[in-house]
């Protein structure tokens, strides 16, 4: 049977923690909960799982998101595998990070709820268990370097926004001020984006006029 082929070799858990941003009032934000278990029980971890034997990893990773935020259809990507050998009190355990990019407002509030899970500022993060404090770092820097090659934001933005609204998300993204005059250079150079003919007149009297994405989702 398979299961005697490598009966002489150790033998390992495989994990998947999912670093889950979503962005909301123009901060990038975080969903964490406590965690349920020994070790480390109640203490903040990413959401994650093990993975079963019927799984990929990307499979058990939208298990983890579907039980977590009622959603399945959205922006995950492979981020990094930690493995150190005493990363996990508990066991051997190699994990697999992913980023999840989420809608807030759209993502099943009460399932969150159930789990204790909560959104969290990126700039003001608590205390997390084993090494998710790296795994947070290393899906941040994944998602800076995703908006510095490809236009981010179809899947953390209302369908229609204005330029002062993206530009908002990207300097939550890169936590930092962006210059207006140049972001909004470079953005409208890479036409992905379109101009609707809606004004958004809560920013300014005069309007400021509304977009909407004309690329799919980096998905």
């Amino acid at each position: 049977m398979r299961s005697e082929i490598y009966k002489n070799h150790p033998k390992h858990y495989v994990a998947v923690d999912c670093a889950i941003f979503g962005y909301e009032d123009a901060v990038l934000k975080l969903l964490l909960y406590p965690r349920a278990f020994e070790p480390a029980k109640g203490k903040w971890s990413l959401m994650g799982g093990f993975v079963q034997e019927d799984e990929s990893l990307e499979d058990a990773a939208r298990r983890v998101l579907l039980q977590t935020t009622g959603l399945y259809n959205i922006f995950l990507e492979k981020a990094t595998a930690f493995s150190e050998p005493n990363r996990d009190p508990g066991s051997r355990v190699i994990s697999m990070t992913f980023v999840a990019l989420v809608r807030i407002d759209l993502h099943d509030k009460e399932l969150v709820k159930e789990s204790g899970a909560k959104w969290w500022p990126v700039t003001k993060l608590p205390e997390l268990i084993f090494d998710h404090a790296a795994m947070v770092q290393n899906a941040l820097d994944l998602l800076q370097q995703k908006a510095l090659i490809n236009l981010i934001g179809k899947e953390l933005l209302p369908e229609k926004f204005t330029l002062t609204q993206l530009r908002n998300l990207y300097e939550a993204i890169f936590q930092k001020a962006l210059d207006q005059g140049n972001f909004r250079k470079k953005i409208l150079a890479l036409e992905k984006i379109e101009r609707l003919d809606e004004k958004n007149t809560a920013e300014s009297k005069k309007g400021a006029f509304y977009y909407r994405f004309c690329i799919p989702n980096l998905s």
